[in-house]
């Protein structure tokens, strides 16, 4: 992968990077299309095998991954609730080793969630 789009993708990492009680955050909906996944039903199971990772490391799943619900507006201008998950850096870290290192944008993940 070239320079430029390394940047593009650390950019794009830092862009939906959202700080909670002082703790770096990314939401799981605006991760998807960053690491490359097109459909929430294929990213949702990279998340579920990240929660036993963690789980099966001793960690305690909810202080890094948080269920949480976000409001979207539908074509006819009504809104309605979608899932969500807040995710710690360690958590996204988990979520990139469980993704497809196929994928550019995963494996610059696995790099960008290790090292920061």
């Amino acid at each position: 992968m070239d320079k430029k789009k390394l940047g593009a993708l650390k950019e794009a990492l830092e862009k939906i990077k959202k700080e909670v009680d002082g703790l770096e955050c990314w939401l799981a909906r605006d991760l998807q299309p960053v690491l490359g996944y097109g459909q929430w039903k294929n990213f949702a199971s990279i998340i579920e095998k990240a929660r036993t990772a963690c789980k099966n490391a001793g960690e305690e799943v909810t202080d890094h991954f948080s269920d949480v619900g976000k409001m979207v507006t539908l074509g006819s201008g009504a809104e309605r609730e979608i899932k969500d998950v807040l995710l710690t850096r360690y958590a996204c870290y988990l979520v990139a080793q469980n993704g497809d290192a196929k994928k550019a944008e995963v494996a610059f993940a696995q790099s960008y969630f290790a090292l920061q």
